[in-house]
Order: structure tokens, then sequence, then C-alpha cells
């Protein structure tokens, strides 16, 4: 079925809202949610696991940033500095008077930079490089399952308390290794 870990629960859920309601309910009591596996984002999934707010947005800014200064530099030296040409009877004096003509190359080379740097970003952040094999527990999380992978309690009170809890919450399937 995929990787294997010892000591893990995996709770199987067949809607989104469930497993929502149930990652709420498990934070409350306590335990710990080691990882939740989703087909597709779900919308305060990371609020209830008690997650912190992504930084990753000020890097797409400064990207944004980078790809704005590279357009203008690069307009300038082309269009100014290089080779200046007289294009709609506009002097070629300087660069500011020409600017309102450069704003959509600048506004695309803003988006092209923030774009194609995020996906690098992205894949560095969560570490997935090319060559390197994912690993999933459970193959049908990518199509209509939710899967919610959790460290159980140490003794097996707790565990058989924990399974029990995961029942009632609505999981359609609970596994132990």
């Amino acid at each position: 079925m995929g990787v294997t870990k010892r000591g893990v629960v995996r709770a199987i859920f067949d809607d989104d809202e469930t497993l929502l309601s149930a990652v709420k309910s498990v934070v409350e009591r306590g335990y710990e949610i080691a990882e939740v596996y989703t087909p597709f984002p779900i919308h305060g999934l990371d609020k209830a696991m008690g997650l912190a707010p992504t930084r990753i947005a000020i890097t797409s800014f400064i990207y944004g940033l980078i790809g704005c200064s590279l357009a203008v530099l690069m307009m300038w030296y082309m269009m100014i500095y290089d080779w200046p040409q007289d294009i709609g009877g506009k002097p070629s004096f300087s660069y500011f008077s020409n600017m309102p003509a450069f704003v959509p190359i600048m506004f695309e080379l803003t988006i092209f930079c923030a774009a194609h740097l995020m996906v690098f970003t992205f894949m560095c952040r969560c570490v997935l490089y090319p060559g390197k094999s994912v690993a999933n527990p459970d193959p049908r999380t990518t199509d209509d399952k939710f899967m919610m992978e959790m460290a159980p309690a140490s003794d097996a009170l707790n565990r058989s308390e924990l399974l029990h809890f995961l029942k009632e919450m609505g999981a359609s399937e609970i596994t132990e290794n």
C-alpha cells in the first residue's frame, strides 16, 4: 500500500468536512497529528492543525521585485543606452520619458519571475527535487480519500481510546502500525 512507519495510526475519511471537524476535535483533545493527506487543499486545515502562518508570500513579493528590476534594467539598456530608437515620435533621451510604453513589459517580467522562481522555492521547501521518490502511505489520498496520520499515545489504554475516538469522529478506516 505504501510506506509504513512504526507506531503510527492512520485514519481515512471519505469527506473533507468530516476530516476538518475530526482534526479540530483531535487537536482539542491534545493528540499529536503528524500529517494530513488530501487530494486537494482544504481551507482552514492549517489553522485547525495549529500550523504557523507561512512566509512564502514574502518570497513571491521579493521575486516580483527582482523581475520588475530586471525588466527596468533590461529596457533601459536595450532601448536607451545600447540602441536608442525613435518610437512613435517620442525621444529616447531618458528612460522615464518613455516608461509608460514599458509598463506592460515590466508587468509581464514581474509575473514571469515571481511564478517561475516560486515553483523552485516550493519544490525546495517541500523537498520535491527531480529524482526523489515521494512516499505516500496510501495512494487513494491522491484521488478521493482523506487521511490523518497520528503518532499514538504510548500506553494501550490511550491507544484504544484514540481508535474509538477516531471511529466516533467518522473515520471509515483505521490502520495501526
